[in-house]
Formats: C-alpha cells, sequence, structure tokens
C-alpha cells in the first residue's frame, strides 16, 4: 500500500497521534464518564481529518486509498458490532427475566466478602477458557459478579478488575478464542505451541494477580452484612426468584462447551431469556410497557420488546439496587457503536497513510538485543492499540512488522505470536476509546480509566514478557541471518 510513495516522516507521522491523545485528555477532563457520550468521538474525527489533510496535502495520498482501507476495516468488524448489538438484548434480557437477579440472590449468600475478589477471577477464568470469549464472558457473568460484589459491599472498580483481569486471561489461553487463533496464525504458529509457550510467561502473570486480589480481599472492608439483606429483599420483593431461571446459563454454558459461534450462543440465550421472562416475570414486563391502555399480553409483549431495544428501570425501593438492575439494551450500545466506527476510520487513516508504519519503521531499527526486541514488539502493540482502536488490527499489524526481524535475529516464530497476546490482546481492554476497553466499560457500567488500576493481569502481563526476556527463560535462537552468511562464506 504505501511501497510505491514516500512515507510521512515519523515526527510528521506523530501529529494526528499526539493531537488525538490532547485532545481525548480534554474530553476526559471535561465530560468524565460521559466522554463516551459523543465528545470521545469527535476527538477522533479530529485526529482522522489532521490525518488526511496531512497526507493529501504533503503527501499526495489518494482520498481512494483511504476509502479502500476504511472499507476493509469496518467489513472486518461488522459482525463485531452484532455481537454488541446482541449483548445488549442479552444485558436487558438476562436481568429482566430473573437470571442475574437470581445468581446475585444466591450468589450474595454463597461468596464471602473476603475471598471474593479472587473468586471472581477464577471464576471469570474458566469461564472464558470455556467459552473462548472474554466479551461473552464478561456480558454474562461478569454482569452478576458485579451486582454480587455490590451487595458484598466490595469497590466496582476492584470487582471489574477481578472479572477482566480472569477474562483475558482465559480467553488469551483458550484454543477457542478468536485472538489467540489470529496471533499465532498471523506468525504461522501452530496453535498449542503458541499456548504452551504462553505458559511461560500467563501461568506467573495469573499467579501474582490472585494473590492481590486475594491478599486485597483478605485486608479490605466492607459492610457485607448490611448490603446482603437490602439485596436480597430488594430482589426477592421485586423478582420471582427461582432457580429455574438458571437454565439459561445452564443451556448457554453447553452452547459454548458445543463451541457455537459466540453470535449465535448471544442471541439463543437472549431469546431463552426472554421466554424466561414471559414466564417468571410477567408483572416486571407489564412494568416496563408502563401503558395502562394495554390488555396484559399486549403489555408484556410491549415490555419485552422494550427489554431487547430500549432501556429499562426496574423499581425494586433501593436506589442502588434499582441502579444495579436498570439496563439499556440494543440502544443502550449505539454511543459505543458510534465510538468503534469512529475509531476504526481513525486507525484505517492512519494504517492507509503509512503512519503508522512510519512510527514502527523506527522503533524496529533501533532493535538490538532481545530485550530491546521483546520490549519493542510491546511497545509496538500497546501503540497500535492506542492508534488504531482495535486489537485484532493490533496483533496483525505487530506480527507482520516483526516476523522478519524475529527471522533475521534467529528467534523463534513462537516468541513473537507469545509477545503479541501478551501486549497487544491484554492491553486493548486498557484503552478507553479501543473497541475492547468502550465495550466492557459499556457492559459493566464501570468507565474503562475507573477499572484500569485494577486489571492485574493485563498490566502484569506485558511486563512478565519483558522480564522473561530479560532473563532468557527457554528463548533458544539460532544464529541470526548475518551470522550464518558469514560462517558459510
Amino acid at each position: 500500500m504505501t511501497e510505491d510513495r514516500k512515507l510521512p516522516h515519523p515526527l510528521v507521522s506523530l501529529i494526528p497521534v499526539v493531537i488525538l491523545i490532547g485532545l481525548l485528555a480534554v474530553v476526559i477532563a471535561l465530560f468524565g464518564s460521559d466522554a463516551l457520550s459523543g465528545g470521545s468521538q469527535i476527538a477522533l474525527l479530529f485526529g482522522l481529518a489532521v490525518c488526511v489533510l496531512i497526507s493529501m496535502t504533503c503527501y499526495h495520498t489518494p482520498w481512494k486509498a483511504f476509502e479502500r482501507q476504511m472499507t476493509k476495516t469496518l467489513g472486518d468488524v461488522s459482525v463485531t458490532l452484532l455481537i454488541l448489538l446482541t449483548v445488549g438484548m442479552l444485558s436487558g434480557s438476562w436481568m429482566v427475566s430473573g437470571v442475574v437477579p437470581t445468581l446475585i440472590y444466591y450468589g450474595v449468600q454463597i461468596l464471602s466478602p473476603k475471598l471474593f475478589l479472587v473468586s471472581a477471577c477464577i471464576i471469570c477464568s474458566l469461564v472464558s477458557l470455556l467459552s473462548g470469549s472474554s466479551w461473552t464472558t464478561i456480558a454474562t457473568i461478569g454482569v452478576a459478579l458485579l451486582g454480587i460484589g455490590q451487595a458484598l459491599g466490595v469497590s466496582e472498580a476492584w470487582t471489574a478488575g477481578a472479572i477482566i483481569s480472569g477474562a483475558y486471561f482465559g480467553d488469551k489461553m483458550s484454543p477457542l478464542s478468536d485472538t489467540t487463533i489470529l496471533a499465532s496464525s498471523s506468525v504461522r504458529v501452530d496453535i498449542f505451541d503458541h499456548i504452551r509457550y504462553m505458559v511461560l510467561t500467563t501461568a506467573p502473570s495469573i499467579l501474582i494477580t490472585l494473590v492481590i486480589f486475594l491478599v486485597t480481599g483478605l485486608v479490605m472492608n466492607s459492610e457485607g452484612a448490611l448490603h446482603i439483606e437490602q439485596y436480597t429483599d430488594g430482589l426477592a420483593g421485586t423478582y420471582n426468584i427461582s432457580l429455574w431461571t438458571l437454565l439459561v446459563p445452564l443451556v448457554t454454558g453447553i452452547l459454548i462447551a458445543r463451541r457455537v459461534p459466540s453470535l449465535m450462543v448471544l442471541f439463543i440465550s437472549s431469546i431463552l431469556a426472554g421466554v424466561t421472562a414471559v414466564i417468571f416475570q410477567p408483572h416486571i414486563l407489564s412494568q416496563i410497557a408502563d401503558d395502562a391502555s394495554l390488555g396484559n399480553v399486549a403489555a408484556i409483549v410491549k415490555g419485552l420488546a422494550i427489554t431487547f431495544f430500549g432501556s429499562t428501570a426496574v423499581q425494586t425501593g433501593y436506589d442502588a439496587l434499582n441502579d444495579l438492575v436498570s439496563t439499556g439494551g440494543m440502544a443502550g450500545m449505539l454511543n459505543t457503536i458510534w465510538l468503534i466506527l469512529c475509531a476504526m476510520c481513525y486507525g484505517s487513516a492512519m494504517v492507509a497513510s503509512g503512519m503508522i508504519e512510519s512510527i514502527t519503521g523506527v522503533i524496529v531499527r533501533w532493535v538490538r538485543t532481545r530485550v530491546a526486541l521483546v520490549s519493542s514488539t510491546v511497545g509496538t502493540g500497546l501503540f497500535l492499540n492506542l492508534t488504531t482502536g482495535d486489537q485484532f488490527i493490533s496483533i496483525v499489524l505487530t506480527a507482520d512488522m516483526f516476523r522478519n526481524v524475529y527471522d533475521k535475529e534467529g528467534y523463534e516464530g513462537r516468541l513473537l505470536s507469545r509477545t503479541t497476546e501478551d501486549a497487544a490482546t491484554v492491553t486493548s481492554v486498557l484503552v478507553p476509546w479501543n473497541t475492547c476497553g468502550m465495550t466492557q466499560a459499556t457492559v459493566l457500567g464501570v468507565p474503562t480509566l475507573t477499572y484500569l488500576p485494577y486489571c492485574f493481569f493485563n498490566i502484569i502481563s506485558p511486563l512478565m514478557t519483558i522480564l522473561v526476556a530479560a532473563l532468557g527463560w527457554k528463548i533458544p535462537r539460532r544464529k541470526p541471518a548475518e551470522e550464518e552468511l558469514t560462517v558459510n562464506s
């Protein structure tokens, strides 16, 4: 794409990046948790405009190049957008049907406040490992765990950190995960060789994370008893709490185990939850419909439609519980989808203009040692998550940029695939305007910058891969290409 023309100078390429980061900082400072409601999107579009303006006026990049890249990128994320809409549908139906309230009702009575954080992390790890999807895990069991944490008096930021840490560990280590498959296939490494090699950095990272959550839970003060009584009374007085509602997550688990695609799992689970709502919570659906002119059946149908597509507010008698059981449905995902579209367009412009290639080319040229090579890969993965707004783009570009460098220096492809996952996959959820960051913030209702400091696994993983590289632990190396030529000659 950029081979037949001159690449922009690295300093020029940084201009759209610096402007974007500056604008986003201003937006976050001004709007806080409402930054995703429009300000961040405008910042991304302004960064896009600066990139296009510089490229077209100074480097004569044709507009068609930007159009082609945007068309390709938006096509690649189309399924992601459908998943997001379905997640909104699922979150509403699981809440109104009583699935999440039932899980919270029994969960707060079973889980200890002291062991809650480490338990939440382990539960999400197992679910994500089986499903291969951090998004599905967080949208289902993660939402329930967040409610349990609130009832136990645990900070939502800590709870979100435990949920995300566990979900991304399982996603990273699962052979069913699309990011795991993408990282290994991008470097042409067998997926099981890739997973086995990741154990060397991922196992220490998750163990340290679990220790942190365990120690924090043991020393954390909470008013769990008070919250538990309020939550159980409020839920029991509002919903028909029944173990039969748990058939929905049971069927969902079976579908996941049978490797049914995520989009189908989410949709089927939403429909099952809708049927469950009609059977067990018709009074809730009528309350949501809020239309006295309708008969019982019509009110229930209208309430179900609102549950799937619009926002719901159920009155439980407790303000904190009201906030917990309110949902946004598909409509609640529209700001996130708008942000994803803007982020994808900005990232496409940076790729089409050659600016991404120009900046990362500087990094590659300065690589001299094993630690520098791995550190540069980690830095590139994080940089691409910041600038392209999507982990899949970050994974592919990082692998493409460093594949020849690793081969030239005599390192195995699995070192690159592992480092790419340790960097690009897990840090995507820490970026507020990345598809992962904005999605999980929307689903959990916790701003990205609020949960970021507590996502210990996601923070430790890239540091651990650099540490292992510094130690040289199980990193074989053949003679670099230049040395082999010298010896042969």
